[in-house]
């Protein structure tokens, strides 16, 4: 009864949330004068847009890391891969309103492109674009996790290999002749499906955009882990070995999951992109991919209301933080890490469940041992009277 009683109320706070992210704040942005005092500025929803693309990335580490035991140093591969699909299409839409008032995007004029590159051609579709940001992060993730997990790496050395994955792609990113932009990566977009992408109603679209997809994202993973499925992803991630004797073939099941985390992350820097108006090397950078997994780890590792708060909270601090304390903000969130892992194992989500066990948690009283306790009165035996 307890139980049901928990789940009821946690849809309610889904619900509620979800009420907040996709009607009250976009209504406060676009039914409100500036100088009414509950308006959320153009600034603010792009802000948040951005804070919720990264939690629907931290849902994806969480998916991955939380339920199933592999802990991916790598993720924000998948998210830059995701960005860059869609970039493409972006730089493609700019046309002569660059800097060099030519078709080619402006890097490539800057470098001496002749034309522009044959790969390149197809990104002039949107939906060609869209395609690629799941076909060619599920392509990637399929690859090496058929190969590491055929070869059974797990645990720190799955870690080692995905961080050694993301910072091989990063420096042939930052490469110029592989046509992605070099270091500066791909920039000032101004057109998406037509629209301006630096009006109010175009970013506000793609903040709904990015909220609707949150809110998929966390249905579709609460169905996939309330399953049989759901069932064995948890069984992999405490005994693998044992899974293995009953006859899974976990090497499918941790296949499988690696695919849907990579397309996840992926979606999650398509609708990046846009809204920050940028995608460059550096975003795959194995820091990044460290980052999002202290905000699971903040939130609640093995849940899926944890990582969304973890991400959003960690993101806001790091908002403030970087501009009151800028040179201190790297020591915060180490700071932070070891709090909540020493402290906080899981995380503020658990953070309710850990102060009611204090609470009931009988107050020790000192009892006396056996040997400091005192000896019992020996029984009197009565005398016989004379006769």
């Amino acid at each position: 009864m307890m139980g049901r009683r928990l789940k009821d109320s946690h849809w309610w706070w889904v619900g509620l949330g979800s009420l907040v992210v996709l009607v009250v704040l976009p209504g406060l942005n676009a039914f409100t004068s500036v100088t009414h005092p509950l308006h959320v500025s153009d600034f603010s929803i792009n802000l948040y847009g951005k804070y919720l693309s990264y939690a629907v990335l931290a849902l994806s580490v969480d998916l991955l890391w939380g339920y199933t035991g592999l802990l991916s140093l790598g993720q924000c591969l998948f998210f830059s891969l995701g960005g860059y699909a869609l970039g493409m299409y972006l730089m493609l839409m700019i046309g002569k309103l660059g800097q060099y008032h030519r078709e080619l995007p402006d890097f490539m004029v800057f470098l001496g492109y002749p034309k522009l590159p044959a790969h390149w051609l197809p990104f002039r579709d949107f939906w060609f674009a869209a395609a690629a940001v799941v076909w060619v992060p599920a392509l990637v993730a399929l690859i090496f996790g058929f190969l590491a997990f055929r070869s059974r790496i797990r645990g720190v050395y799955f870690s080692i290999l995905t961080q050694a994955l993301t910072y091989a792609a990063s420096l042939m990113f930052f490469r110029n002749d592989f046509t992605f932009g070099g270091n500066n990566g791909l920039t000032d977009f101004k057109f998406i499906l037509g629209h301006d992408l630096r009006s109010p109603a175009t970013q506000r679209a793609l903040y709904l955009c990015t909220g609707v997809l949150l809110l998929l994202t966390y249905l579709l993973c609460s169905a996939l882990t309330r399953t049989t499925f759901g069932k064995v992803q948890r069984a992999i991630r405490d005994r693998e070995n044992r899974v293995l004797f009953s006859g899974y073939a976990t090497a499918d099941f941790k296949l499988f999951v690696f695919v849907l985390s990579a397309v996840i992350a992926a979606l999650a820097g398509a609708l990046y992109v846009p809204q920050v108006g940028i995608i460059n090397p550096s975003e795959m950078a194995a820091d990044k991919s460290l980052e999002a997994v202290v905000w699971v780890a903040v939130g609640g590792r093995g849940t899926l209301l944890g990582p969304i708060l973890g991400a959003v909270g960690v993101n806001a601090l790091k908002s403030w933080a970087t501009r009151a304390l800028p040179d201190l903000w790297l020591l915060l969130l180490g700071t932070l890490f070891i709090v909540v892992t020493l402290l906080l194992p899981k995380g503020i989500v658990g953070l309710p469940e850990q102060l009611r066990q204090l609470r009931r948690r009988p107050s020790r009283v000192v009892r006396p041992t056996a040997q400091e306790a005192p000896p019992a009165a020996m029984p009197v035996k009565p005398q016989a009277k004379p006769e």
